[in-house]
């Protein structure tokens, strides 16, 4: 039954939200001791994990794990091939890392992530191009993230152009508002939702808007409540996806939610099982 109903879960027209797994992380402390020790099982299991909780694809970040850079993110890149096919997002800072990842990449690749600075994207732009890689692309210039809707669109239209110049097909193309802790910018959360409705008018297609959906809780009490009410936000401003834990069923019902009641997906009593392939 659940297997019929996957095949014709999405309404015709909408593709569902886009999950990228953020566990990966060497910021959390068993990946990060998986990382070190070489213990593949580790890493393979937080894999599994976010893979059976609805992800699409697997952010992978060394973090503050001990060791070379490069070194320890090709040994991810390995270690989550042997388990999975889903793209893997190469999220690193140092381009040379970035480079080596995506080829070792067996499948499809997602680019995290360029800034909107002239430099940056005239680097990370032709790298996707040139390994038929997706890129992630940050409102964000030299003088950090801005605070207001009009600066986020102006890059936002800085990043099209640049994918447009240099034949990245717009729909390879994510570009992030970037939302930052409520606990410090208030604001923030409304400017970024304003945003998403303003660059969906940018071209035609649009490109995918994409979240790195943890930030807006960081050090906030109520992490797992404030994500998740402000995916089901967003996701009506016209986000495409994010970058978040799908081990949180919580987080991931409510996503999955939302969708169907704006019609994206088909509505059944099983909805959330026909969704997630169960």
């Amino acid at each position: 039954m659940h297997e019929a109903l996957t095949g014709a879960f999405t309404a015709q027209g909408n593709e569902k939200m886009f999950v990228i797994g953020e566990r990966i992380n060497g910021m959390f402390d068993d990946v990060r001791k998986g990382i070190e020790n070489r213990d593949k099982s580790i890493i393979q299991q937080v894999a599994q994990k976010q893979i059976k909780g609805g992800a699409d694809a697997l952010d992978i970040n060394v973090g503050t794990a001990r060791g070379q850079a490069m070194d320890n993110m090709l040994w991810l890149v390995e270690s989550i091939q042997e388990v999975t096919e889903l793209p893997l997002c190469i999220d690193t800072t140092k381009f040379d890392v970035m480079s080596e990842a995506l080829k070792a990449c067996k499948n499809s690749a997602i680019i995290n992530s360029s800034k909107a600075t002239e430099e940056e994207l005239e680097r990370y732009v032709p790298l996707a191009v040139e390994n038929n890689a997706r890129l992630i692309a940050l409102t964000i210039d030299k003088s950090g993230v801005p605070g207001d809707v009009d600066s986020r669109v102006e890059m936002g239209a800085a990043i099209v152009t640049k994918a447009m110049e240099h034949g990245l097909d717009i729909s390879d193309l994510f570009i992030d508002p970037v939302i930052l802790p409520v606990n410090v910018a208030p604001k923030q959360p409304v400017v970024v939702m304003e945003t998403l409705r303003q660059l969906k008018v940018l071209s035609d297609p649009p490109p995918k808007f994409i979240l790195g959906l943890s930030n807006v809780s960081q050090s906030c009490k109520l992490r797992s409540l404030i994500n998740r009410t402000y995916l089901v936000m967003a996701l009506a401003a016209g986000l495409d996806g994010a970058i978040m834990d799908s081990m949180d069923s919580a987080l991931m019902e409510a996503g999955i939610t939302a969708e169907m009641l704006m019609e994206k997906q088909i509505y059944c009593d099983d909805y959330i099982a026909a969704y997630l392939g169960n």
